[in-house]
């Protein structure tokens, strides 16, 4: 079977079938040079001692050192560190890159515990139990052999240069009631200081919401169907899963019939690429987004000055996919060590806040359209549909109408 990165690439339902409402008479708009519009989020208040506090509601997913390069994962520490947000280690463990320019570190807790001890959860600032990505719920990821140096192996635990995969579930536990305990043990061993993450794909978000918030977690992550991998069947990525859009409001929901919507956080990602998006994701419900593939893009993977080596490759700037390869021209999705020096992490990183802030500022130029002066303050109402696909999903009216397709039975 084929193998590829990157997310589903079918046309499905998404962020751009939504549009705002700006104001006119019914509403009143606030002035974007003269009145604020608040950013900050606040993620882990359940439980957690030392909740983390960001200044935007966008924070970097969870990429493996492994698939990325070494200096790509500083810069994605750089980049995250400069704009107030968080970023996240991924599978393999924690790297000194990361966590030395890391100001907010979130440690995933995968089912191949590649790389995990007792001293980096600790070292961490939150961490993420790791049940299912959106591009492969249900399945494991792949690392193959080029990419797997002498550093990758001694971190993972592996033989250098041998393809492995990661298990698609948990060693020590199977179920929701597992789980509790799980939680339960990572914060004994972390004194209760770090918020806990329970990060799903986006299969049956509404219980598997509601499951994680039984068990304990203080954020639930959803993963949608867009969100990538470094590399899996092609076949897993276009068919297994559900749009990110179709996850979000059944999560909200779930959250709201347990009273705990606002207290336990939610984290959407799969797909989000510009500020409109950010701002949709969060007036349907959730706390933050999460951008893996974008904020590579933002590093310079895709870069077209290498245009002629993508070429070589078969593909071109803009649609190169082939990560588990290990040829990434930019040197970011690659162990070679040659490729790897076209990665410079400082200016990388600049690029990489320069976007965040880019997004965040398009985000608030439509929340004061809308009249809110903070994005927490956005909602559904503000929101319409241009199909009748994207109002069933996100539970907004078509646009043009005041009817949500599969509401009161209709």
């Amino acid at each position: 079977y084929d193998i590829r990165g990157a997310g589903a690439k079918r046309k499905v339902p998404h962020f751009d079938d939504l549009l705002f409402l700006g104001a006119s008479i019914s509403r009143y708009p606030l002035e974007g040079y003269r009145e604020r519009c608040d950013t900050n989020v606040v993620l882990g208040s359940r439980h957690a001692k030392k909740p983390i506090e960001l200044k935007i509601p966008i924070t970097i997913a969870g990429m493996s050192f492994g698939s990325l390069s070494g200096p790509a994962k500083e810069a994605l520490g750089r980049g995250a560190t400069l704009s107030g947000t968080s970023t996240t280690t991924g599978d393999g463990g924690m790297t000194e890159e990361e966590r030395g320019h890391s100001k907010t570190l979130v440690y995933q807790y995968l089912p191949s515990r590649y790389g995990m001890n007792p001293r980096d959860l600790r070292r961490a600032d939150a961490i993420e139990v790791v049940v299912g990505q959106g591009a492969k719920p249900g399945g494991g990821g792949m690392l193959l052999g080029q990419k797997i140096s002498d550093r990758v192996a001694e971190m993972r635990t592996l033989p250098k240069g041998i393809d492995q995969r990661s298990a698609s579930r948990h060693p020590d536990w199977t179920g929701p009631d597992d789980l509790e305990i799980k939680i339960l043990e990572l914060r004994e061993i972390t004194d209760w200081e770090k918020p806990i993450y329970v990060k799903v794909g986006g299969a049956r978000p509404y219980y598997d919401t509601a499951l994680a918030v039984k068990a304990g977690a203080d954020v639930v992550v959803v993963d949608g169907m867009q969100g990538g991998t470094a590399a899996t069947q092609e076949v897993f990525i276009e068919n297994v899963g559900q749009p990110t859009l179709a996850c979000i409001r059944p999560a909200v929901q779930a959250l709201q019939d347990l009273g705990m919507h606002r207290k336990v956080q939610l984290i959407v990602s799969g797909g989000i690429r510009n500020g409109a998006d950010v701002a949709k994701a969060l007036a349907l419900g959730v706390d933050a987004v999460s951008i893996g593939t974008a904020a590579l893009v933002a590093l310079g993977d895709n870069d077209p000055r290498w245009e002629a080596e993508y070429n070589a490759l078969g593909t071109t700037a803009g649609a190169y996919d082939d990560w588990h390869e290990g040829k990434d021209p930019a040197g970011i999705t690659t162990q070679d060590p040659e490729l790897m020096k076209r990665v410079d992490p400082i200016a990388a990183g600049r690029r990489l806040a320069n976007y965040l802030k880019v997004m965040t500022l398009e985000a608030q130029t439509i929340a004061r359209a809308c009249g809110k002066n903070s994005l927490h303050n956005l909602e559904p109402e503000d929101l319409v549909a241009l199909s009748i696909e994207a109002a069933a999903m996100a539970g907004v009216p078509l646009a043009g109408t005041n009817w949500i397709p599969g509401k009161n039975g209709f």
